[in-house]
């Protein structure tokens, strides 16, 4: 499923694509990700379901303008705004990492209804970040300015650390490839300076308004943001369900890929049954 249709939105480019037929599921990213992480997963969904797959501005295939914000507010206004191009109204949302802040200020202070929200590993309530991304955003200039082969390096041990189980070379190309040369080098560090814990707090105090089906899925090896939160996201979220999935880090979609297919395939089941 590669991203071959573009929306523009206030001189960005968000890259995007569907596949399928049936009620509509629509798939977030996180950091320093893009859609790759859920395309195998959509493709499978896609037999019954009409999936939606995107970048956000900043990330993968999407425009990464240095002047262009890439904060959670924006996010959640460019998601507002894809899914009314799309003409969707109350999709089932899957979200991974930051997705999740992105998915919930979208429908908790933009007011876009879901049909469910399906949330995976994801950054939504503090506290949040590693000591690498505080140091991270707290630097952003400096570390931009770093030579290429160093910037890349940081990068992969990174993104590695995400896995309990350790990527594949090939997967670890897929997912520091965009935040390689001129464009993506700076963008990466970019938008973790954009990060701000004041919309991750503004999400908490208003969970309990949450009244849709919401289901959260964490891997018991996630050592970029621990069960711990997910357990807590869920006593915050009126009649949430969790699962956690053993032997999975924050990929969990590398680590744990069939747990995941059958708890998405069956979440998506049960949602859906009275569409």
């Amino acid at each position: 499923m590669d991203l071959t249709e573009r929306f523009d939105w206030q001189g960005r480019q968000v890259a995007w694509t569907r596949a399928g037929s049936g009620p509509a599921v629509v798939m977030c990213h996180g950091t320093p990700f893009s859609s790759r992480l859920w395309q195998p997963f959509a493709e499978t969904l896609s037999r019954d379901f009409t999936v939606y797959l995107w970048d956000m501005p900043g990330y993968g295939v999407s425009s990464k303008h240095a002047s262009h914000a890439v904060d959670f507010g924006t996010q959640a206004e460019t998601f507002a705004a894809l899914l009314q191009h799309w003409e969707l109204d109350r999709p089932h949302v899957i979200a991974h990492d930051f997705g999740g802040t992105v998915s919930l200020r979208a429908h908790l202070v933009g007011g876009v209804p879901y049909a469910s929200l399906m949330l995976v590993d994801v950054v939504a309530i503090p506290p949040s970040g590693s000591p690498f991304f505080r140091f991270v955003h707290d630097n952003p200039d400096l570390l931009g300015e770093l030579p290429a082969y160093i910037h890349e390096a940081i990068v992969r041990t990174y993104i590695q650390g995400a896995s309990h189980r350790g990527l594949r070379d090939d997967d670890l190309n897929a997912l520091v490839e965009p935040w390689t040369g001129d464009v993506g080098q700076p963008a990466f560090y970019r938008q973790i300076a954009h990060f701000d814990t004041r919309f991750l707090e503004e999400n908490e105090k208003l969970l309990p308004q949450l009244d849709l089906p919401v289901h959260i899925l964490w891997g018991t090896d996630d050592t970029w943001i621990p069960p711990s939160i997910g357990t807590k996201l869920a006593s915050l979220i009126p009649n949430a369900t969790l699962d956690l999935i053993p032997n999975a880090g924050h990929l969990i979609h590398h680590d744990a890929p069939i747990p995941l297919t059958d708890t998405l395939r069956t979440w998506l089941t049960t949602v859906t049954s009275s569409d």
